[in-house]
């Protein structure tokens, strides 16, 4: 959806459809760190009037009678037909579902529905309910079923697309722990994507969005478990991917994060970020270590000069909780048990739809600014977010109605309000579907 909203970056996804041929050296060929910081200000943040939404939603699959056995990527490429991603086959037309949105992959198996953008919560949630019912009819005819929480409970993560970037990804990570693989292989999201906004509004809604994080990655924390194991976390899903890299992976400072020129925060954690791989057009791509973007352009990697399309390459493997990719995209929020993947998009709409909202919600969450771990370990035992999540909850609430919110999603956010942020519970209190 990224072309859609106005950027020609690839999907940034573990499983993005990008690429994997090198650059043409040339005149793209990149000489200073400076003019690097300018491109990447000007592509990853495009201004607007925020009229658009959509999401991307992950799920972890397994055969519900075979609960330990890893995805079969035949099977699965077997179930997609014409939906299968060229990452699992490079002849598959990757045909877009019914409603448009596009099928994509992760290494470990989980599958991704990307839905195009959509004025109102009524069209978006129409369209991604049409496409992922007939993608799940799909699967199931394989006899493979999504797992309702955001990490694999019971099987060790195991990479099964054997693609360069993959390769790559496992081998950098792998350098530094196993949370890495543990992220890419056996987590899964809800990504809600928003408009940057007008110029005079972009800063505000960057800061919002990371105000909020806390509060609602505590909120919708689904992911006590992995491998086999009670983690203590809430969201393992967001510790693993804490833990998998963190200049690649954390959340900026809360200095950065309420940065007056966001765009221009960004460009330079782009630039002081680790290169994750340089392509050659062979299968072993070299993975440096410890070379970050601006070293490669003064030269730290031999092998050749990195061009624009690397730099685009770059941003497309930094995974940070908010990123902007022309519109802003949110990956704090972990997958949620069947139809509710709904409601974190109707919050965040819902507290992005206004600006007195919005700044409403940064107040109330002027107390959990930088909680990220408190919120993945505790969810809303954290009694600071709990009070932050109820008053953000509350405020997204009473924004339904401009937003066109089906009834059902109200009445989804009515109970998980009830049931749920007021009692200080989140998902991953309840027990897992049997």
């Amino acid at each position: 959806m990224g072309t859609e909203l106005g950027l020609a970056l690839p999907d940034g996804s573990a499983d993005a459809q990008v690429r994997d041929d090198p650059p043409d050296a040339g005149p793209t060929v990149l000489h200073d760190c400076a003019d690097a910081e300018a491109y990447v200000a000007s592509v990853c943040f495009k201004h607007g009037p925020p009229r658009l939404v959509g999401v991307e939603l992950e799920w972890l699959l397994h055969r519900p009678r075979s609960p330990l056995a890893p995805t079969d990527a035949a099977a699965l490429a077997g179930a997609l037909g014409p939906h299968t991603p060229t990452t699992m086959d490079p002849a598959s037309p990757a045909a877009p579902l019914p409603e448009g949105s596009e099928v994509t992959v992760e290494p470990g198996g989980q599958l991704e529905l990307a839905s195009r953008p959509y004025p109102d919560l009524a069209r978006l949630t129409a369209a991604v309910t049409a496409d992922a019912g007939h993608l799940h009819d799909m699967i199931a005819a394989a006899g493979l079923s999504p797992i309702d929480r955001a990490a694999d409970p019971v099987r060790p993560p195991l990479r099964i697309l054997d693609v360069p970037r993959y390769r790559a990804m496992e081998q950098a990570f792998d350098r530094l722990g196993p949370s890495g693989r543990s992220g890419m292989c056996a987590t899964a999201a809800v990504q809600v994507c928003l408009d940057s906004g007008e110029s005079t509004a972009v800063a505000d809604r960057w800061a919002a969005l990371h105000a909020v994080g806390p509060a609602l990655l505590a909120a919708f924390a689904n992911s006590p478990d992995l491998h086999g194991r009670r983690t203590g976390w809430k969201s393992a899903r967001w510790a693993s991917w804490l833990r998998a890299d963190p200049p690649r992976t954390a959340p900026p400072a809360v200095a950065d994060a309420v940065a007056g020129d966001p765009a221009a925060s960004w460009a330079r954690r782009v630039l002081h970020s680790p290169v994750l791989c340089v392509r050659d057009g062979s299968d072993g791509w070299l993975v440096p270590h410890g070379v970050t973007f601006a070293d490669w352009i003064r030269g730290a990697i031999p092998a050749r000069r990195p061009t624009l399309d690397d730099l685009d390459y770059h941003v497309s493997t930094l995974f940070p909780p908010v990123r902007p990719r022309g519109h802003l995209e949110v990956r704090y929020i972990d997958a949620q048990p069947g139809r509710r993947w709904a409601l974190p998009v109707a919050v965040l709409a819902g507290l992005l739809s206004d600006p007195a909202v919005t700044d409403r919600a940064r107040e109330a969450c002027e107390p959990v600014a930088g909680r990220w771990v408190s919120g993945a370990r505790h969810g809303l035992a954290d009694r600071v977010l709990a009070t932050a999540a109820a008053a953000v909850f509350e405020l997204a609430r009473g924004a339904q109605a401009a937003l066109n919110a089906p009834d059902w999603v109200v009445a989804d956010l009515d109970d998980m309000i009830e049931r749920q942020v007021l009692r200080g519970r989140c998902p991953a209190d309840d027990p897992e579907p049997s």
